[in-house]
């Protein structure tokens, strides 16, 4: 869910501003899934831009005290999310962790990295959410070692009803900087693609598994 909608339309401009999310109807992108699609994002790009990633940093960090207040710690999803998730942390004056997709399979053998107690409150920093399966695989090795997940924030979402019905399933609240459908229309609004790019966009959206060019 996105809070407000002129952050959602801010957010989606800064991040075709500079190339984090990238609009080629005509020539698609391959995801490692397999899936073909009309956009492709990659929101580590942030942190090579001082004034942007502050920007996103001081985003990310109002919405955690209007949704959750002061959380006990904050959590970014390996590896996209540790940057912008310590970021947000050091902004609050809060403790940083971070969770990888599964335990290290040495020393250790830390899925959690950083010091996290049981019963302390959580709020989880994501970068992007695609289906949100391995969001909610951080959120399920958080709360095995004891933490109370307050929600999730993300820079953006693709909206797939599949992470939609799987973030409801695990009772887990999300809310997002900015989305898909504001993005497609900042970028129409814009001309940054034409009126039959757009029905290309919103199409693939719906069933973008079996989507073809």
């Amino acid at each position: 869910m996105v809070l407000d909608k002129d952050t959602a339309k801010k957010t989606a401009e800064l991040l075709l501003q500079i190339n984090a999310i990238k609009l080629k109807p005509e020539n698609p992108f391959s995801w490692a899934s397999g899936w073909k699609s009309p956009i492709y994002c990659d929101n580590r790009i942030i942190l090579s831009y001082p004034i942007i990633r502050n920007y996103v940093r001081e985003e990310m960090a109002k919405q955690v005290e209007a949704l959750y207040g002061k959380p006990d710690v904050i959590a970014g999803v390996a590896t996209g999310a540790i940057g912008i998730g310590m970021l947000v942390a050091e902004y609050l004056g809060l403790p940083f962790i971070y969770v990888r997709p599964e335990a290290k399979s040495h020393g250790r053998q830390n899925q959690i990295e950083g010091r996290l107690e049981e019963n302390q409150s959580v709020v989880v920093i994501e970068d992007l959410i695609s289906t949100g399966k391995s969001s909610l695989n951080a959120v399920d090795a958080l709360k095995s070692s004891g933490a109370n997940i307050k929600g999730m924030i993300a820079i953006f979402t693709y909206g797939f009803d599949v992470a939609t019905e799987n973030f409801k399933n695990k009772d887990i609240e999300l809310h997002t900087l900015s989305d898909y459908v504001h993005l497609a229309e900042l970028a129409s609004e814009t001309n940054y693609i034409k009126e039959e790019q757009l029905a290309t966009l919103m199409e693939w959206r719906k069933k973008p598994s079996q989507w073809q060019q």
